[in-house]
């Protein structure tokens, strides 16, 4: 399983970016496969400086940084995320910001985005939304057979996004997925911030 942050689910919080990156902690804890770090409605400044912080709790679980390439290179940070227009005209314009990245993935919504994708140099795609989920209330699910489609045309590892759990995972396995992605809110029972605060990744238990 991918993690996807969203810090809105800690706006009530008296300190959020504390709860969102005692969450943070916890996501970490349960070891997923990586750590997308989506806050892409800040300014690039705003994102650098949270992006730091996200950075100095993990260790092992790789963290990916999303929409923001150039601070993403400032950071010395190789792994990215670039919503597909943007990756787009990167690769359109031979933009050689891309070739400092060692894992590029993006977002898609039908097969030919997806080619798109390939054709463009991503290494992986999030294929969504699957399920109808809380992030895009009244967007029916495109489902398991759209997930299949995308995963047969393409030859690199698609997870299915949205709507995605722990219980539906194996079903997105089944339809060819390599994966899925949670956004962090799905979770949140495990990760509330109300826990007692968790040493960092670095730290052993």
């Amino acid at each position: 399983m991918i993690a996807v942050s969203n810090r809105h689910y800690f706006d009530g919080e008296p300190d959020p970016e504390a709860a969102f990156l005692n969450g943070i902690r916890h996501i970490l804890l349960k070891a997923p496969r990586a750590l997308i770090l989506r806050e892409k409605d800040l300014s690039p400044e705003a994102y650098a400086l949270l992006a730091q912080k996200v950075l100095s709790l993990s260790t092992e679980i790789p963290i990916i940084l999303h929409s923001f390439p150039q601070v993403a290179q400032q950071l010395g940070v190789k792994r990215i995320h670039l919503p597909l227009p943007l990756l787009q005209q990167m690769a359109d314009t031979s933009d050689p910001l891309l070739s400092f990245f060692s894992l590029i993935g993006t977002s898609v919504h039908s097969v030919s985005d997806a080619e798109t994708a390939v054709s463009c140099g991503a290494a992986y795609c999030l294929a969504g939304n699957i399920f109808e989920t809380q992030c895009k209330i009244g967007l029916p699910g495109r489902g398991l057979a759209f997930l299949r489609e995308v995963s047969e045309r393409v030859r690199i590892p698609v997870y299915g996004i949205g709507g995605v759990n722990e219980e539906n995972l194996p079903q997105l396995l089944n339809a060819g997925a390599a994966g899925g992605c949670m956004m962090s809110g799905f979770c949140r029972d495990l990760i509330s911030s109300t826990q007692p605060d968790l040493p960092s990744q670095s730290t052993p238990l």
